[in-house]
């Protein structure tokens, strides 16, 4: 049977759920993600939490790699799927240079670097804000959880 190209659909439409919200305070989930994992992600991140502002960590907590910690210490953080990247994330849903975490006197700010899929901050699409320890980053497939020294 051949069909009439004028009447081909050539479109599909993928229906993504959303993510349920566990209605818990934001330290309530913080603390419910470092009760999950090892003891050696623990006091690693504790001692990032115990320390200066100087340094930040992230930890995928959902996604491929979950687990892997990357130590944030210079100003500004690449995040991408380039090997040249500070936080390498080798996935098709993570553009080459997808996104940037920059350090300065007034605290930490990520920025989407006009990323195909779009970074997300806590569930919200962003182009540049602020964060804070226990702010959920999104890129591509990854889930991070920011960590801020001293807070």
């Amino acid at each position: 049977m051949h069909q009439d190209p004028k009447n081909s659909e050539l479109t599909t439409t993928l229906h993504l759920g959303v993510r349920s919200v566990v209605d818990a305070s934001p330290e309530d989930a913080l603390n419910a993600l470092l009760a999950s994992m090892d003891s050696q992600s623990r006091s690693a991140i504790q001692a990032i939490i115990d320390g200066n502002q100087d340094h930040s960590m992230v930890v995928i907590h959902r996604g491929p790699a979950k687990g892997a910690r990357f130590l944030i210490s210079e100003n500004i953080c690449s995040i991408g799927r380039s090997p040249e990247s500070s936080i390498f994330l080798d996935d098709v849903t993570v553009s080459r240079a997808h996104a940037q975490i920059s350090k300065s006197s007034e605290g930490f700010e990520i920025s989407d670097l006009g990323s195909l899929n779009g970074t997300y901050v806590n569930n919200g699409s962003v182009k540049s804000v602020s964060l804070k320890t226990g702010d959920e980053i999104q890129v591509g497939k990854y889930h991070l959880t920011l960590f801020i020294g001293g807070k």
